[in-house]
């Protein structure tokens, strides 16, 4: 498996989310020959802090890799959150996937509370980091 992690200007996400993970098949050459290669990528909006961003990064990482274990596919989770996306109150800044409804509510819940120890650890405020999250269009 391969992973590629990248910071994106916030316009650029496929739809409006401060951190995405999706599975793309690329061609790997190899000494045998050209095989497709699964490849894991996860896209975190720009933000005022590396911490922060990394925050992002490790819990799109954290539920994508549980939601594999689990057999949650990407494609029910991108149609989850672009629902819940077009069909959301201007007040609420909810998480699509705080929603019991969603898919994979246990491994979004699990990687946010892995993101709340990292957070600790790296010195980030947690409502500080919340308030730049809610501040993006």
């Amino acid at each position: 498996m391969k992973i590629v992690i990248e910071t994106i200007n916030h316009d650029e996400q496929r739809y409006p989310t401060v951190g995405d993970w999706y599975w793309q098949k690329e061609p790997e050459v190899t000494a045998s020959g050209t095989r497709a290669n699964e490849v894991l990528h996860i896209k975190v909006s720009a933000l005022s802090d590396w911490r922060r961003e990394a925050l992002i990064a490790v819990h799109e990482l954290v539920e994508v890799l549980l939601c594999k274990h689990e057999g949650i596919t990407q494609e029910s989770v991108d149609v989850f959150d672009k629902q819940f996306e077009a069909t959301r109150p201007e007040e609420n800044f909810d998480e699509p996937g705080d929603d019991p409804q969603a898919p994979y509510v246990k491994q979004h819940c699990t990687a946010t509370g892995i993101e709340r120890l990292l957070a600790a650890q790296l010195g980030v405020n947690w409502k500080e980091y919340e308030a730049e999250l809610e501040r993006l269009p």
